[in-house]
This record gives C-alpha cells, sequence and structure tokens, in this order.
C-alpha cells in the first residue's frame, strides 16, 4: 500500500495553524486572568502599592521602613497592595494587617520564588502567570505608588508608572520613593543624562518624590487625595 506523502508547504500549513491554535488558547487564559484580578480588585477600596525587592530580610531596615510606612497609610484611610511575595511585599502586608487595613496580594508564579506571604487577606489573594496582568491591576487600582528599594522589578513598575502618566495613559497619582541613599544615583543620572540630554522634561522630574519619612510619604499621599478623588488610573 502507498501511504500519501505531505509536502513540505502542507507541513508548514499544519505547523502553523498549530501555533495558531495555541495563540488563541493563549488569549483566553489571559483573559480568564484577567477576570480574576478584575473580580478581586474592582471590591478594594483606597489601594497604595508598596514595591521593593523580595530579598530583603525580615528585621532589615527597608523591611521596617516598610511595616511602617505601611502603619502610616493605613492610619490615614488607605488600604495596602503588594506584590504578594517576601521581603519588601511582606513588610506592606505585615505593616496592613498590624494596624487593622486590608492587606491585598497579586502574586506571580515563577519558577523558584515566590509563595504568597502569610500576611495578605486570606480572601484578597490572587495569583497570576503573566507579568503584564500583574501590572494592570498595580496601576489600574493602586492610587498612589511606595516604591523602596529593589531590583529590575521594581525598577520596571517605577519607571512603567512615570511612562504611564507622563503620556497621559493614566492619570496622575503619587509616586514615592524611600530609602533616599539607594534612589540619589539613579535620580542624578536622569538629571545629568536624559534631562540634560533632552530626553526629558523638567517637569518629568516632579512625577515622583523622594521621601524617606513614613509619615511625612503617607503624609503626601493623603494631601492629594484631599484635591483628587480617589478613583482607578485608567
Amino acid at each position: 500500500m502507498i501511504e500519501p506523502s505531505i509536502s513540505p508547504n502542507h507541513e508548514q500549513q499544519l505547523d502553523s495553524l498549530s501555533h495558531a491554535q495555541e495563540d488563541i488558547w493563549r488569549i483566553f487564559r489571559v483573559m480568564a486572568e484577567f477576570v480574576d484580578g478584575f473580580t478581586l480588585m474592582s471590591r478594594q477600596k483606597n489601594l497604595v502599592s508598596i514595591f521593593g525587592s523580595a530579598r530583603v530580610k525580615p528585621g532589615s531596615r527597608y523591611y521596617e521602613l516598610g511595616v511602617r510606612v505601611a502603619h502610616e497609610l493605613v492610619k490615614r484611610g488607605f488600604n495596602v497592595l503588594t506584590g504578594g511575595g517576601p521581603g519588601i511585599m511582606e513588610a506592606g502586608n505585615k505593616g496592613a494587617k498590624e494596624q487593622g487595613g486590608a492587606s491585598v496580594g497579586v502574586n506571580i508564579e515563577l519558577p523558584h520564588e515566590q509563595s504568597a506571604n502569610p500576611y495578605i487577606d486570606r480572601n484578597r489573594l490572587v495569583t497570576f502567570r503573566h507579568f503584564f496582568v500583574r501590572k494592570v491591576m498595580f496601576v489600574k487600582y493602586a492610587h498612589g505608588f511606595v516604591v523602596l528599594p529593589g531590583g529590575f522589578g521594581t525598577l520596571d513598575e517605577f519607571f512603567e508608572a512615570i511612562t504611564l502618566i507622563q503620556t497621559g495613559k493614566t492619570k496622575p497619582f503619587p509616586i514615592i520613593l524611600m530609602g533616599s541613599e539607594y534612589w540619589n544615583g539613579l535620580i542624578e543620572w536622569i538629571r545629568s543624562t536624559l534631562l540634560k540630554e533632552g530626553l526629558i522634561g523638567e517637569e518629568d522630574l516632579n512625577r515622583f518624590e523622594i521621601i524617606d519619612d513614613p509619615v511625612a510619604a503617607a503624609e503626601k499621599i493623603a494631601l492629594f487625595y484631599k484635591h483628587h478623588e480617589t478613583v482607578t488610573t485608567f
């Protein structure tokens, strides 16, 4: 019996069709993540995101700074949203829980890290596969960013936030950097290089502020919302 042959072009067409089907199913998985995220986050109120490294240890200076700024935010009627993991994220959730505020986490599936920290409220945790879905939750539902020292992920969140505000893709909201000795070098480079070369404007330097004192940082966000309504940012 002679087996029917399959031409190379036909094999390529089948391979392309298979990839297209995979991509279509991926769209549905991403949509499901957005639905889960929107369902949880739309029920939360007055959120401020606290960002920072997952590698910071409990008891360290920056960890305790995260706890303290969360305390001060809750005292002023805000609740805390973090990336749900250890380090600074855990500190933010811990501070919120200790002060009686809502403690919300949007965790991410990673190969080696990270499991959700124990200070997130049981009914206020959602875990994502895709970073871009998770980032939408931060920008859409947080009314302010408090950014403590961190690595690439923290820098990504910081720069995305100021880019979205700069380009008018989201409404302005307070962005506070804490830990001046950590951030000063970066901010000086932004001034001496980006601004000097004309790649950003002077007004872009006003889209964030360095404040080391937890009380002053929380008060700055509270003062902003004395003159602005706390609505989702886009």
